[in-house]
């Protein structure tokens, strides 16, 4: 069927978008076998007609009607099939979805056209059981996740208690290094909710300044183990938003705060909001080390790391900024970042009046 629907020479051509036609020469290119045989065929009936004594009316209007006939037949296959195969192409090049080309195509009234149709209806078919098997499979899987993730998380509020009733030099570095792995155990839960927010969410009035201060509890042991300095200010205001995904945000924002800081200076943290007309911006700003100029339009890219994620203390996997920005999406927040390389960084979040959709 690939074949034949080639013959036909369907050509698309590039005009600001992609346009398809289906060319009568190229259509007559595809008779050329049978128009061969139609020549043939009418030579030898001439060479008959000569032979017997037949009125010269009769041997022009045999191979007349035949050529008329054949003529008006191939005319007529062609209006149907350019029509049919055209219109398919034209909506194909328009429509985002693809695979919603089935639903689209009206039942053709020509054995070919049927053919392809039937085809179309039964990749459709074939594909949507694969994409059934693949969906349960990336469920079953995520499911088998988040349970990990729950079952992990009692033995680090173990360990938690233990250090806390043993507090010495050494347990203070263990206790840093379990607050690590807990946060990259909730950035793995977080990861694999992030494609179902709208499962996971609830948008309320919620107050900035409490959100603010529950990011900065689950940093408080690092922040001050490192003697971060944080100042708070303007952040009575409310917005509208999920409680448990911003608060996740902010936490990235600050373990980059802290990674990123510099070691040979007092490293600061600022977070402070102001209310604008139609939004009110929650801005969290650093003095570290600052992003290249030319990797800032990046850092939200799955997996990049840039020149500070390579350094050998950093270990940065890409995921964190990822990460923000795909929740702020989902969540009708715009999140921008700007920074000045050995200067520090900006991070700003806009968080519109009207955001209570994903």
């Amino acid at each position: 069927m690939i074949n034949k629907i080639n013959s036909f020479s369907i050509r698309f051509i590039n005009e600001e978008g992609m346009r398809a036609k289906m060319h009568w020469k190229d259509f007559l290119k595809d008779k050329l076998l049978t128009i061969s045989l139609l020549a043939f065929g009418l030579l030898t009936i001439e060479i008959l007609l000569v032979v017997y004594p037949v009125g010269n009316f009769i041997k022009i209007y045999i191979p007349t009607i035949i050529i008329g006939l054949y003529l008006l037949s191939i005319a007529i296959e062609y209006c149907i099939k350019r029509k049919f195969y055209n219109r398919i192409l034209l909506i194909l090049t328009e429509l985002e979805e693809k695979y919603l080309i089935n639903e689209l195509i009206k039942q053709p009234n020509f054995l070919e056209g049927k053919i392809l149709k039937d085809i179309i209806e039964q990749t459709d078919k074939s594909m949507i059981e694969k994409i059934n098997q693949y969906k349960y499979l990336q469920e079953d899987y995520k499911e088998y996740i988040e349970l990990w993730i729950h079952e992990i998380k009692l033995p680090i509020a173990t360990s938690k208690m233990i250090v806390a009733n043993n507090k010495n030099s050494i347990t203070k570095s263990i206790e840093e290094e379990i607050d690590k792995v807990e946060n990259y155990v909730e950035q793995t839960l977080f990861y694999a909710r992030s494609n179902n927010v709208e499962k996971d969410y609830y948008i309320r009035k919620s107050n900035l300044e409490n959100i603010v201060n529950e990011a900065i509890k689950k940093n408080k042991n690092t922040l001050i183990q490192e003697k971060i300095k944080i100042d708070l200010h303007d952040l009575n205001l409310e917005v509208n938003t999920d409680n448990k995904w911003i608060i996740f945000i902010l936490n990235q924002l600050i373990q980059n705060s802290i990674k990123y800081r510099k070691q040979d200076e007092g490293s600061k943290i600022e977070i402070y909001a102001k209310q604008r007309k139609e939004s009110i911006i929650l801005y969290l700003e650093d003095n570290g080390i600052g992003i290249k100029k030319g990797e800032i339009t990046r850092v939200f890219e799955k997996g990049f790391t840039g020149t500070n994620g390579r350094m050998i203390n950093k270990k940065s996997t890409g995921i964190g900024l990822y990460l923000c920005k795909k929740m702020c999406d989902k969540l009708g927040i715009s999140i921008e970042l700007n920074s000045v390389q050995n200067v520090g960084t900006n991070i700003k979040l806009v968080f519109l009046y009207s955001s209570y959709y994903i």
